[in-house]
């Protein structure tokens, strides 16, 4: 079948055959579900949302669905070994196994990506119950990891059947202000990203928005690329990265070894006020990324006149850069499980619609340090 992109008959412009109405939400594997939602909830400040397993029904796994305003995770864990869930969590660690995007028309989306090269994970399956019903579909993407489109605008549940609602009356979570997925930075092999950028050109009709290189992403020991896709619509972003020739091992280089295998580095979580959420974390033991000091001296020469006051960034290391747009602010987790692989980005844009390019060498130093310390570097 033809995968030339259709067109507005009247103004003669591609027409966006993968409409994203952004992510539904990040499914991470984890050797302790029941343990790992509670981390995110006490830790991020996520409400427990709903519960599936074999008390619901679904008799290999158990899941709990967790969420803060439109950002929602889903935990989920193997009850039993010998499957494909427990597999992927012994060859990868804790980590996300599925970027699910909210789709109009989810069977519409399986089939326009697989016929154009992508390899099908899972048929469109609808799954039903007394408040309606779920259309799902999926296809794989680098390493392990795989897409997941939803459809649910037939469904009025607490979140998608095989789920009932799940709380505790007894604990109550207040929420640390992040508000949905900005981004999700996925990390291939050596030479690979420009083959998944043109997967998600050809398969998926993103655009190549950013470009930064060896030059941009390099300190003195270490380097990558790193190439941004974005969707038609602007709606879903994932940032590729692969490793670049350095005098030792870069980040992209350690993921690789320690995850064994390609995958999601790390989501980057939005927040309208990133001073106070970022106090909210750090009090509740999220450890983050520390830059020198000195990358305060001259940040206003930098990047112009901001709104924050510059005492409470330099306090907890949150870092700024602009592009002509605006500006942003970010700060960087460091690694959530023991094995130095995913991590969290908390971002507030205030206009920008870059990446913190600016950032890039302050942040890959403090990565470095950590790395070091670690005997990785």
């Amino acid at each position: 079948m033809s995968t030339i992109p259709k067109t507005d008959t009247k103004q003669n412009i591609p027409t966006d055959f993968l409409p994203l109405e952004g992510t539904d939400y990040v499914e991470f594997y984890v050797g302790n579900a029941k343990q790992a939602a509670h981390f995110y909830m006490t830790a991020f400040g996520f409400h427990a949302l709903a519960y599936a397993g074999p008390e619901t029904g679904v008799k290999d796994r158990a899941s709990y669905a967790i969420r803060q305003h439109k950002l929602t995770f889903v935990l989920t864990t193997p009850v039993r070994p010998n499957n494909p869930m427990a597999d992927h969590i012994y060859k990868h660690g804790d980590g996300v196994k599925a970027l699910s995007l909210r789709v109009n028309d989810a069977t519409g989306a399986w089939e326009e990506t697989t016929q154009r090269g992508a390899k099908s994970y899972m048929e469109p399956t609808t799954l039903k119950d007394n408040d309606g019903e779920v259309v799902m579909s999926g296809i794989h993407t680098y390493g392990d990891t795989v897409h997941l489109f939803i459809e649910r605008k037939n469904y009025k549940g607490v979140f998608m059947p095989g789920y009932r609602e799940w709380s505790n009356p007894h604990f109550k979570t207040t929420d640390t202000g992040l508000q949905y997925v900005d981004h999700c930075v996925g990390n291939v092999d050596w030479n690979q990203m420009n083959p998944w950028v043109k997967f998600y050109e050809d398969v998926m009709g993103f655009k190549n928005i950013l470009t930064f290189d060896d030059e941009d992403i390099s300190t003195e020991y270490s380097a990558l690329m790193s190439k941004v896709m974005s969707s038609g619509n602007g709606f879903v972003k994932f940032p590729i990265n692969e490793p670049a020739e350095g005098k030792k091992k870069s980040q992209v280089e350690e993921y690789l070894e320690f995850y064994n295998g390609e995958g999601v580095q790390h989501v980057a979580l939005a927040t309208k006020d990133i001073v106070a959420t970022v106090r909210d974390l750090m009090s509740r033991g999220v450890e983050f990324l520390k830059v020198p000091t000195s990358y305060y001296d001259d940040l206003l020469e930098r990047v112009g006149h901001i709104d924050e006051d510059l005492e409470p960034l330099k306090e907890l290391g949150i870092l700024v850069d602009r592009d002509h747009e605006g500006y942003l602010l970010q700060l960087f987790s460091k690694p959530v499980e023991d094995r130095p692989t995913l991590f969290f980005e908390i971002i507030q844009r205030k206009g920008a619609k870059s990446f913190g390019k600016g950032n890039f060498k302050a942040l890959f130093e403090a990565i470095e340090r950590e790395q070091e310390a670690r005997g990785n570097l």
